[in-house]
């Protein structure tokens, strides 16, 4: 029976169980698969969706992967707000993680990418990040970085410009 799951597994488990969501589609995967590592069952989930893995963000920190998450955060566009609200919910308890995703949050608004984004997100990012690197001892470090990062990068520039003296071309 172990090789017929295996092999039933392997064939359709993918295809054949999306979900309304990324994260629908991983439960769904995890509850009819329960014999597999479900660490593994996200790895192939990311690998089926080559250029979107930052999409399987809130699935991998859902799953408790934070290693994970932050590196596919970093790999393709991701949910800015989504990022943003990983940093707020881990600042106390994880800053290092809460610092990478707000990072990431930062650099996908600085490249243009998020939903009907308004100037409280900017500063949402923006603060959460700098709340983790105070956490962690990193607070210039990360300043500067974030400086760096949105000059003259349009909108997230105009935002954040007199609070990091960055240039707003």
């Amino acid at each position: 029976m172990q090789g017929r799951s295996a092999e039933a597994y392997e064939r359709y488990a993918l295809a054949s169980n999306r979900g309304t969501s990324n994260l629908a589609t991983y439960r769904s995967i995890v509850r009819k698969y329960p014999e597999h590592d479900p660490s593994r069952i996200l790895r192939d989930l990311v690998a089926a969706t080559p250029g979107e893995e930052g999409k399987w963000f809130a699935t991998a920190k859902d799953a408790g992967d934070l290693e994970l998450a932050a590196r596919l955060a970093n790999q393709s566009p991701c949910d800015p707000k989504t990022l943003t609200r990983a940093a707020r919910d881990f600042v106390e308890t994880n800053p290092h993680f809460a610092l990478q995703a707000g990072f990431a949050a930062i650099r996908w608004l600085a490249e243009g990418y998020g939903f009907e984004i308004i100037g409280a997100d900017v500063w949402a990012a923006y603060s959460h990040t700098l709340k983790a690197a105070e956490k962690i001892g990193r607070r210039d470090e990360v300043r500067e970085r974030i400086r760096t990062l949105v000059a003259n990068k349009g909108f997230v520039a105009q935002v954040l410009g007199k609070e990091l003296e960055v240039s707003t071309r």
